[in-house]
C-alpha cells in the first residue's frame, strides 16, 4: 500500500528524510540539518496518514489554502 499512487510521493519523501536525518546526525553531526529533516519527515508521515482517511487530504489542502490566502 505504500507504493499506491496516492501515497508514493509521501512515502518517498518520508524514506528520503529518514536517510537524510540519519546521515546528518551520525555522519555530518549537524544539528540544524537533522532537525529540519525530522520536521519534514513528520510532515510527510502526517500527509501519508491522511491518505487513509477519505477526503482528509483535500480538506487539509483547502483549509491551508484558506488560512494562507490573504487579500489586500
Amino acid at each position: 500500500m505504500m507504493l499506491d499512487n496516492a501515497r508514493v510521493f509521501a512515502t518517498a519523501i518520508y524514506i528520503g528524510c529518514v536517510v537524510i536525518a540519519l546521515i546528518c546526525a551520525l555522519w555530518i553531526h549537524d544539528k540544524l540539518l537533522t532537525i529540519i529533516a525530522i520536521i519534514i519527515e513528520i510532515g510527510a508521515l502526517i500527509w501519508y496518514s491522511l491518505s487513509y482517511i477519505p477526503f482528509a487530504r483535500r480538506m487539509v489542502s483547502e483549509l491551508m489554502i484558506r488560512l494562507c490566502d490573504t487579500e489586500l
